[in-house]
């Protein structure tokens, strides 16, 4: 199973906090965890393994939406910043259209990546 994870600066607390709070289920050998650059960096220093792309504005957002649309990717927790501008609002819509085309589930706070890994690591 492989989790995209991606968070805004404003978010990345919330993420490491939320990962730290679910280590037993992300220890798992079946999970194997993707995330953009600097995300990616916050998730290494909580101590988890993280493959790491490219920095959201950089072209990472692109990048895992692409491991989404090839199949390569099970779920994405993209702890999104609605109370900010992003200058790579685009590739954050994008990113976010190809899992609704390709029916992956995307959350997009704390409460709905608690849900789907209910459903996934159950």
């Amino acid at each position: 199973m492989v989790i995209a994870l991606i968070a805004h600066d404003g978010k990345k607390a919330e993420m490491v906090s939320f990962l730290r709070d679910h280590l037993e289920l992300l220890h798992r050998d079946e999970v194997e965890l993707i995330s953009t650059g600097t995300t990616g960096k916050h998730v290494q220093e909580a101590g988890l393994k993280v493959k790491r792309v490219l920095s959201g504005p950089l072209g990472g957002d692109a990048q895992i939406a692409a491991q989404v649309a090839q199949g390569d990717v099970d779920a994405v927790f993209f702890f999104r910043d609605p109370l900010d501008k992003h200058p790579h609002e685009p590739d954050i819509l994008m990113l976010m259209r190809i899992c609704d085309v390709h029916n992956v589930p995307l959350a997009t706070n704390p409460a709905s990546a608690r849900l789907i890994f209910s459903g996934l690591l159950s």
